[in-house]
């Protein structure tokens, strides 16, 4: 999982990455910045669904 370093990102092979276009919080109030922690926290949720399915 990637956050936005680009090129800069190790690469090993075999391993699967996701790179999530998300708003650069920098500088922004805390109002504008719980809208992308709310998308981050449910990327997260729905990524942990696909590798941990439920039993």
């Amino acid at each position: 999982m990637t956050m936005g370093c680009g090129n800069a990102c190790p690469v090993f092979p075999g391993k699967r990455y996701k790179d999530w276009k998300l708003d650069d919080p920098a500088g922004k109030g805390v109002e504008s910045v719980r809208p992308i922690r709310d998308e981050i926290r449910s990327r997260v949720e729905k990524l942990l669904a696909e590798l941990i399915p439920a039993a």
